[in-house]
């Protein structure tokens, strides 16, 4: 299954592949190349069936990746009071589709315009342009996830608007060719991953909400 995004892509890499072999109908390298670059941008904009575990109060990744930071969090622009954070650093290897970390209603999205450093960096959560969306669970709990361009992702769609119900695992967006998305949780909730640890959108549980 590919995201829509990619569509554009996918076509735009067809076509290409379409075109070499008309105007060099013998030359295989070439055909090879348009052939081949269909088959990676399919692949680049993969969107993979998830399936969200059923724990209550568990908060799931947004994003594929690597943890970069996970602990505690200074009050900032989504959250007034001292929470905590966890961040995940997407390569250019990762499924780009984000997923809402939990279910419940968006209470409001801001936009921040920034900065594109390396997205592994820690400054990068304040700096660097981003997209951040405040969710409020059935029991009351807020949680935000911040989706954040980088140094070569320059493109973050958010597929949501305030008043949206969402389900936790549904597809909220994408980042082009990777970056960073940082959860935001309460000061209560408890944290089960750290630094260093792989995830998974939609099924990796990084923390639960008390």
């Amino acid at each position: 299954m590919i995201a829509p995004e990619g569509i554009p892509f996918l076509l735009g890499s067809i076509a290409l592949a379409a075109a070499l072999l008309l105007v060099w109908p013998r030359t295989i390298p070439a055909t090879l190349f348009g052939v081949f670059l269909a088959v990676f941008v399919g692949w680049f904009f993969r969107n993979p069936d998830r399936s969200p575990p059923s724990l209550p109060g568990a908060v799931i990744s947004p994003a594929d990746g690597k943890i970069v930071y996970a602990g505690d969090n200074p009050p900032g622009r989504y959250f007034g009071e001292p929470g905590k954070r966890v961040s995940v650093f997407m390569s250019l290897f990762d499924v780009h589709v984000n997923r809402a970390p939990v279910s419940g209603k968006v209470v409001s999205i801001q936009y921040h315009p920034g900065k594109f450093l390396a997205a592994n960096v820690e400054k990068a959560s304040l700096a660097n342009e981003q997209n951040g969306v405040l969710l409020e669970t059935p029991d009351g709990h807020r949680v935000a996830y911040v989706q954040i361009a980088g140094f070569v992702a320059r493109r973050v769609v958010c597929d949501l608007v305030p008043g949206d119900t969402v389900r936790v695992g549904q597809r909220v967006g994408l980042i082009r060719f990777g970056s960073r998305v940082d959860i935001l949780l309460p000061s209560s909730a408890s944290l089960n991953v750290r630094a260093g640890d792989r995830v998974r959108a939609g099924e990796s549980i990084v923390g639960v909400v008390k």
